[in-house]
C-alpha cells in the first residue's frame, strides 16, 4: 500500500528514523509529541500546563499539515511521568476537542524522551 509523509516545519524535526506522521488506508498516524517549541527548538517545562498546551500545539500543526483537524482524530495515547498529572494534563487536552471525542488510553511511564512530562500521539481519520 502507498502511503504518505506528513512533515511540518511548524513541529521540531525527527531526532531519529521516524516520520512526524503517515497518511495510509484512510488513516494518518502521528508519532508522538513533546514539548518541543518548534520556534525555540527549546522544551517547554515550566509547568505541566504549558507543557501539556505545547504538546497539543504540536499535534494541531501536524493536523493542519495533513488539511485536517482535531474532529478527525479517532484515538490518542498519552504517557506521563507520572499520573498525578493526570487531572491537569486531561483539563488542556479537553480544550482542542469539541463533541464526539476520541478513544484513548492514559499510561504512567517509567521515563519519557528528555525527561519531559507528558507525550501524546494520535489517529485520524482522513476521510469523515
Amino acid at each position: 500500500m502507498p502511503k504518505q509523509i506528513i512533515q511540518s516545519n511548524k513541529v521540531p524535526t525527527p531526532i531519529g528514523p521516524y516520520s512526524q506522521a503517515v497518511i495510509s488506508n484512510g488513516f494518518l498516524f502521528a508519532s508522538g509529541q513533546v514539548a518541543f517549541n518548534p520556534a525555540t527548538g527549546e522544551l517547554v517545562l515550566t509547568d505541566i500546563l504549558s507543557e501539556t498546551k505545547q504538546v497539543m500545539e504540536n499535534i494541531k500543526a501536524v493536523l493542519d499539515e495533513a488539511k485536517l483537524s482535531f474532529a478527525h482524530v479517532v484515538k490518542t495515547s498519552i504517557f506521563l511521568s507520572d499520573m498525578q498529572l493526570f487531572a491537569q494534563v486531561n483539563e488542556v487536552y479537553a480544550s482542542y476537542f469539541s463533541a464526539d471525542f476520541p478513544a484513548r488510553e492514559t499510561l504512567a511511564v517509567k521515563t519519557l524522551p528528555r525527561n519531559v512530562n507528558v507525550e501524546i500521539s494520535i489517529t485520524a481519520v482522513v476521510d469523515l
